[in-house]
């Protein structure tokens, strides 16, 4: 568990531009864990950022 919801991951790469399907990410989680874990963190970072500013 990474502690982001799908929705959101997806939602937050999208807005990166990054445009990666569930397959991908799956793959990612599972023979990268440490990239997936450095996206996972980067979005909760940014998220947090526009939490707090608005």
């Amino acid at each position: 568990d990474a502690g982001v919801s799908y929705s959101r991951l997806m939602a937050a790469l999208r807005l990166a531009g990054i445009d990666l399907d569930r397959k991908i990410l799956a793959d990612m989680a599972v023979r990268d864990p440490k990239v997936f874990r450095h996206y996972v963190d980067l979005i909760k970072e940014k998220s947090s950022q526009q939490t707090n500013k608005s």
